[in-house]
């Protein structure tokens, strides 16, 4: 039996079985799995947002959390990834068409994210990106491992109104700083928003480089995206 959108099963979304199966495909790497269950899941009415914030991302940082002690592959990893993006894919699809969005944001706000140079860690952007667009934001991924005057140059080009800059290892925060201070020495500084996030950065961090803010969540990242137009 199916539960009405939006509500949360009796006993936890886990005890749903298209909601498991979807976390062991997503485990397993199984792509095509996590598809078909993601397909189940929004046939059955679940609310597709509560699946991904509640089981989907906590599941795929559990595997970035396995290879980073060392107990799973680079490849391991890789596909998990690839089968979570499937996923999303199908579970935002969803969100976007039985839900209206927030049209004070929607084709009106344009966000840059990237991971920053030296970094090839993208799982986290890649959620805030993932929730940013379904939210109503147009949001253009420059992907991981981004130079620093790439960010600056596709964001004037492009008309941003947010720059998110993510760093997953502390000798990459640099990089982050090198952002503010290039859009400082080119007198660009006040045309864009700038919000960073990533394990190593805290809100500290964010005020010391002259960012306009820091989030730890993804979730946390939309919230803020939302409020620094609203405040701009």
């Amino acid at each position: 039996m199916s539960e009405p959108s939006g509500q949360k099963l009796e006993n936890g979304l886990s005890s749903d079985s298209s909601v498991e199966r979807l976390k062991k495909s997503v485990i397993s790497g199984q792509e095509q799995d996590a598809e078909n269950a993601a397909q189940e899941i929004v046939q059955s009415g679940i609310d597709p947002m509560l699946v991904m914030e509640t089981e989907l991302f906590p599941t795929i940082k559990s595997v970035g959390e396995k290879f980073e002690k060392g107990e799973c592959f680079l490849t391991d990893l890789m596909s998990a990834a690839d089968a979570m993006r499937a996923a999303s894919r199908i579970l935002a699809g969803a969100i976007k068409a039985e839900s209206k969005v927030n049209t004070m944001f929607a084709r009106t706000s344009r966000v840059v994210i990237g991971t920053v140079a030296g970094d090839i860690h993208d799982i986290g952007k890649n959620i805030v990106a993932l929730l940013l667009e379904v939210n109503g934001f147009e949001t253009i991924d420059l992907g991981k491992d981004v130079e620093s005057m790439k960010f600056i140059e596709r964001a004037t080009e492009v008309q941003a109104d947010i720059m998110a800059l993510s760093a997953l290892m502390t000798t990459t925060k640099p990089a982050q700083r090198e952002v503010t201070d290039l859009l400082g020495e080119m007198n660009l500084r006040k045309k864009f928003l700038l919000m960073i996030g990533g394990a190593p950065t805290t809100s500290e961090w964010a005020e010391q480089i002259g960012a306009d803010g820091w989030a730890e969540t993804a979730e946390q990242g939309v919230k803020l995206a939302q409020k620094l137009i609203k405040t701009r």
